[in-house]
């Protein structure tokens, strides 16, 4: 099993971003989130590429615990 992600927040990071590349925190412990700092080296975490066509709003996850990845599907409203 392993490493468990750092829960940053319990509420997604909501933004609006233009188009372009994003590297989105996979380990909780970068100092900006939701986005990669380096904080994982030495983890078994790695930041995810996130591409955005057009700019939209997004929902990144913070808690680091959604089944979509980078992008929020409510499970931080399950967690302890």
């Amino acid at each position: 099993m392993g490493d468990k992600p750092h829960v940053a927040s319990k509420s997604p990071a909501v933004m609006k971003l233009e188009a372009g590349e994003y590297w989105w925190c996979s380990c909780g412990k970068s100092k900006d989130q939701p986005f990669c700092d380096g904080s994982h080296k030495g983890s078994s975490f790695t930041p995810q590429k996130v591409v955005i066509e057009e700019s939209r709003t997004i929902a990144f996850c913070n808690c680091k615990h959604s089944a979509n990845g980078a992008m929020c599907d409510g499970s931080h409203s399950s967690l302890v």
